[in-house]
């Protein structure tokens, strides 16, 4: 029988997170059908590009810092919340994505096609949706089932995609730096903390650039002694 805990987070914050992540959706939807208060702006489309694309990176970093959260709290109920989050990062990415090729570019593969090679950022923005598709596929219990071990493997590709995002970001903005330095710098957190746990196994090079190479490169071949995932 469920504890009270858990029915907690089952009917009453699962529930509040969704309803959470849905504003974003719900803002461009009411602005699009021209409800008073839900104003896109002039230029819609770039403008529903962006909350598409800054909610896609909140959400990534929000779950990334449920791991962290739930060590600091002792509260392992928050990663029921997790897979959630995963999820609706990478419908926001699809959806910020298929807004550039309709609306934006009009499906026009010229267009696109010189987008790809005057903005790369684009490739990178794409490579990290790309990654992100398995691990959407994969965050049913019946995949966690399916791949055991192998699930935390697949899952660490979180921290690359989190990386190939702020880099999205940062290299299309051409003057104010700061709000991507500020996603950067958590994003840095978020994975300096996984160092540190990491250390015993990593010794001092964790706090180095080369340990961040040797942490990342090696997580697959760590990961297959390790227990369920914590990514």
């Amino acid at each position: 029988m469920a504890s009270t805990s858990e029915r907690r987070y089952r009917y009453v914050y699962k529930p509040l997170l969704f309803a959470a992540c849905m504003v974003p959706f719900v803002w461009v939807a009411g602005g699009i059908a021209g409800l008073p208060g839900f104003d896109l702006g002039v230029e819609p489309v770039r403008r529903v590009l962006g909350i598409f694309g800054k909610t896609t990176l909140n959400l990534l970093l929000i779950t990334l810092a449920v791991t962290p959260l739930r060590h600091i709290s002792g509260n392992a109920n928050l990663l029921r919340l997790r897979r959630m989050l995963g999820v609706f990062a990478f419908s926001y990415a699809l959806a910020h994505f298929l807004i550039y090729l309709g609306p934006f570019r009009s499906f026009s593969w010229p267009e696109i096609t010189k987008d790809l090679t005057r903005r790369p950022y684009i490739i990178i923005g794409f490579s990290a949706l790309l990654l992100l598709l398995p691990l959407a596929i994969t965050s049913t219990n019946g995949m966690i089932r399916r791949l055991k071990r192998r699930w935390q493997t697949l899952h660490r590709l979180i921290y690359l995609i989190g990386i190939l995002g702020v880099w999205h970001f940062w290299w299309q903005v051409k003057k104010d730096i700061h709000l991507p330095l500020t996603y950067a710098a958590m994003l840095a957190v978020l994975l300096l903390w996984r160092l540190w746990k990491q250390r015993p196994s990593l010794g001092l090079r964790a706090v180095t650039a080369s340990g961040l190479k040797a942490w990342f490169t090696g997580a697959a071949t760590a990961s297959s002694s390790a227990n369920p995932p914590t990514p």
